[in-house]
């Protein structure tokens, strides 16, 4: 009865009004496996869901990774698992996280704790059994709002407050929190221009200037995700029309130096760049006529899609009269060579970074709704037609014509060939 009252009390628990959101969840069997697991152990364990998917469904966004937060230590969530034949490894045991497997879900567990310990990248934690104590090492009080399986729940920093009225909240002070992990200034940039309804605090602003050096102890691998989570965001373009946010970005990502094109772009124009992929959307951020996108290829180790899409764009980005060379016999080439979606991104790429063309347009058009042709010729008709011997002469004379047809819009006429032939 005791641990009933207790469990009761601490749980002052708060209506959500998103219960059907909280239903969704509870309906997904791997929820429900988990929860029963740890909350049968014993008479005081606890589960609750913690962090981004409490802070989704409560925005009425639509949640994708599952967090969990318990009271039991790391080992006794093993033995649960264990015991009720759910699968699991240690994705981040030293900070107390299970990583629990479900019909392929992930949902990660992690034990209450407190950081006892850090130096701008790693904590040395402490297990605890207090929710509130756990709450307290978190970011930001949007991020520390825990909930039960049925949606109740427990806000101990007034998260649910802050997410409404659309403030961005350190935990206690702002500079021991960025101190902790450097992380946070870009993560506090990404969730102002993901929630923030205010201007940023003048001496939030001053805090995170002061500490921005910090990052470099922080890896490129987690800053690029980072700048990925921001780029990824409906509403990415909102940070670069607020002059604040901005000059923050290009504090933090100086590579990325396009990004004052995107707070003048005209509604065309940010229609387009919803619809482009994210691989499009750093590599317009990042070129320009100088050598600063191979900087930061080189900077942040990029995956080999993205350089492929760098260089790509990079190697046929056209000077400022490119309306009067840009024409469908070069595109023509790169249709076919590279194929529809790299063309379209070529032509994006310049209705985005210069003025708009009523020809880029027209021709954009064009090849959206053109299908990749097959060259018609093969070499069994050189040599059965025309005498030609197999060797390196056939290959060269099948090439020459290919060029030929794809100048002349994908058409080849006898005369043509013979005259290809005959050179």
């Amino acid at each position: 009865m005791k641990a009933l009252l207790k469990k009761i009390f601490q749980n002052k628990k708060i209506s959500s009004g998103k219960d059907l959101k909280f239903l969704d969840l509870k309906n997904n069997k791997g929820v429900n496996k988990i929860f029963s697991a740890i909350n049968k152990h014993n008479e005081t364990s606890e589960i609750r869901y913690v962090g981004g998917c409490v802070r989704k469904i409560l925005n009425d966004e639509k949640t994708d990774d599952i967090d969990l937060a318990t009271n039991l230590t790391p080992d006794q969530v093993k033995q649960c698992l264990d015991k009720n034949q759910i699968k699991f490894f240690e994705t981040g045991i030293e900070h107390g996280t299970i990583t629990a497997v479900i019909d392929d879900q992930n949902f990660e567990i992690t034990t209450l704790r407190k950081d006892v310990k850090t130096d701008g990248r790693h904590a040395v934690v402490e297990y605890t059994t207090n929710w509130k104590d756990d709450s307290l090492r978190r970011d930001f009080s949007i991020n520390s709002i825990y909930s039960d399986l049925d949606g109740n729940l427990y806000d101990p920093n007034s998260g649910h407050k802050d997410l409404n009225v659309g403030i961005i909240k350190f935990i206690g002070d702002p500079e021991t929190r960025i101190k902790e992990d450097y992380l946070r200034i870009i993560r506090y940039l990404r969730f102002y221009t993901e929630y923030s309804k205010i201007d940023h605090e003048i001496n939030i602003i001053k805090i995170i200037k002061k500490n921005i050096e910090g990052l470099g102890k922080i890896s490129k691998e987690r800053q690029f995700n980072e700048l990925k989570k921001i780029l990824k965001l409906d509403n990415f373009l909102k940070l670069f029309k607020n002059k604040t946010s901005s000059e923050l970005f290009s504090l933090i990502f100086p590579q990325l130096k396009n990004f004052k094109k995107l707070s003048k772009l005209s509604k065309p124009q940010e229609k387009i760049l919803k619809n482009k992929s994210l691989n499009f959307v750093i590599s317009f951020l990042v070129i320009d006529e100088t050598d600063n996108s191979d900087y930061f290829v080189y900077k942040y180790n990029l995956p080999n899609e993205l350089k492929d899409k760098i260089n790509f764009l990079k190697n046929n980005l056209l000077n400022k009269d490119s309306t009067k060379i840009f024409n469908k016999k070069d595109l023509q080439k790169i249709f076919y060579y590279e194929g529809k979606s790299s063309t379209i991104d070529l032509i994006d790429f310049n209705l985005l970074y210069f003025k708009q063309s009523k020809k880029l347009s027209e021709l954009k058009n064009y090849f959206e709704k053109l299908d990749k042709p097959e060259f018609p010729i093969k070499a069994q008709i050189l040599i059965n037609d025309y005498g030609l011997k197999e060797g390196r002469e056939l290959g060269q004379k099948l090439k020459n014509l290919e060029m030929k047809w794809i100048e002349n819009n994908f058409n080849l006429s006898k005369k043509d060939m013979e005259k290809v032939l005959s050179n």
